[in-house]
């Protein structure tokens, strides 16, 4: 296997089974949610650890505004702390934290906090967090389509001037590489409007861990996994 068919620079995870976990332990789902954040930062450490450059994290999507209003309200009371607090402890490490997704749909106070948070770790290199909160690939996807068709009308490209290269630079991902690696947790086997252009040949591991319980340990084991795995992007396995 090449080098390049077994690089593993970029890791997407769906945390998936905060409810469940909570549900399990007779707790209300906030309590879930909680103790989700606090794995949210043992991985970052583990991934950071590991050498993994970018790693990127379905926190909310479009779908989850949904939910009841309680639960929508706990889970915006929890990113505002974890905003002021957990990511600034990512912060300090050198971590690099941006944000994707429909941020027009989150309350202005979240909205300054998170490009506040874009604007002071700009120039941090040890690893790029990338956190996907009112999140819809479909809809990135309609919004690419909706600024290539503005820049035709205006005359700035031609029709023919469309590519994939192009359409990728028009995706809310523009200048992070496609994802290595998609871990889902909880058990379920669907990828839930996550990052589909992006995971064309993405290599996909499902785990029956609950978000909460997932760690360091098995995170490395996917890695193992991967690592042994052959990617040939449409190609013919060598004899």
């Amino acid at each position: 296997m090449s080098s390049e068919e077994n690089k593993l620079e970029h890791i997407a995870i769906i945390m998936d089974g905060n409810g469940r976990w909570a549900k399990k332990r007779g707790l209300p789902r906030t309590m879930g949610h909680r103790k989700g954040a606090e794995t949210v930062k043992e991985i970052c450490k583990a991934a950071e650890k590991a050498g993994i450059k970018y790693l990127t994290l379905y926190a909310f999507s479009t779908e989850n505004w949904k939910r009841s209003e309680e639960e929508v309200s706990a889970l915006m009371d929890l990113l505002r702390q974890y905003l002021k607090s957990d990511l600034k402890e990512i912060q300090e490490r050198g971590v690099c934290i941006r944000f994707i997704g429909e941020r027009q749909m989150l309350a202005p106070d979240i909205i300054e906090n998170m490009a506040k948070l874009e604007e002071e770790t700009a120039k941090n290199d040890k690893m790029t967090l990338c956190v996907a909160l009112s999140y819809g690939s479909r809809q990135e996807i309609v919004h690419a389509a909706q600024r290539l068709s503005e820049m035709v009308r205006r005359g700035d490209i031609a029709v023919d001037d469309i590519d994939e290269k192009l359409f990728s630079n028009m995706l809310y991902t523009q200048g992070i590489p496609d994802p290595d690696i998609l871990i889902r947790t909880s058990g379920e086997q669907r990828i839930s409007n996550y990052l589909l252009w992006q995971m064309a040949y993405t290599e996909f591991f499902f785990t029956d861990a609950l978000w909460p319980d997932f760690n360091e340990k098995m995170l490395l084991e996917i890695i193992d996994s991967y690592k042994s795995r052959e990617r040939r992007y449409g190609k013919i396995k060598a004899e």
